[in-house]
């Protein structure tokens, strides 16, 4: 019986590790404060009075209309995030629409705060997405073709190109309200105000016109 007490504190701290885990953030900033009247944000979004919401909070109907493709990607997301269908708030999903014209790319990017799955519904789309530092930085592709599914662990870089000859169509899920992006060579040559060009010079062991010259460009989004 001397050896209850201790198993009771064992107990008592894996209990209290159990249960000390932060709600992954849904926001790229989250700046504590404790002036309530400036506290503007949460992690989420404030919610309507339940006696206020209709049916028209839980619709989306941004996915009527295939997306402008004439842009120099080719391509043309439409995201349907809590931002755009604040029906989703506290629910964790959200969805994408993705429209390539013949050869569109949607560029290397990363969803902080989701996994992505994507089905392609029309026309066929090279996929792909690189693994961490960790597991040396592999690459894993496919060909998608229509009616197939594939999914892009969260926080990993990835990107679909449209390979075929014809306009291509895909819509995918997301594992969060409000999933984030980044796209690679927009935050690494478009940062405003611009990364160091001694920084990106020694990381991508290139010369500096190189550098210049890629800041110079307009970083097209396509979202």
């Amino acid at each position: 019986m001397k050896f209850l007490p201790i198993s009771f504190l064992v107990l008592a701290l894996a209990t209290a590790t159990a249960f000390a885990y932060d709600p992954s953030p849904l926001q790229d900033i989250c700046v504590a404060t404790n002036d309530l009247n400036s506290g503007v944000f949460v992690n989420g979004k404030f919610c309507k009075d339940p006696n206020q919401a209709s049916a028209d909070d839980f619709l989306f109907t941004g996915f009527r209309i295939p997306g402008n493709t004439s842009n120099p990607l080719g391509s043309k997301v439409t995201t349907a995030f809590v931002d755009q269908f604040p029906g989703l708030n506290t629910l964790g999903i959200s969805m994408a629409r993705l429209d390539f014209a013949p050869g569109g790319l949607n560029p290397p990017h990363t969803h902080p705060r989701g996994t992505e799955v994507l089905v392609v519904v029309e026309g066929t789309l090279l996929v792909g997405f690189v693994t961490s530092n960790q597991l040396n930085n592999t690459l894993f592709t496919k060909v998608l073709y229509k009616g197939d599914v594939f999914v892009f662990p969260i926080g990993l870089i990835h990107f679909q190109l449209n390979i075929g000859n014809t306009y291509a169509l895909a819509f995918a899920g997301l594992s969060s309200q409000n999933p984030g992006l980044i796209t690679i060579a927009n935050a690494v040559f478009g940062a405003k105000p611009p990364i160091s060009a001694d920084v990106l010079t020694k990381a991508f062991q290139v010369d500096k016109k190189v550098v210049d010259y890629l800041q110079a460009q307009f970083w097209y989004d396509n979202n």
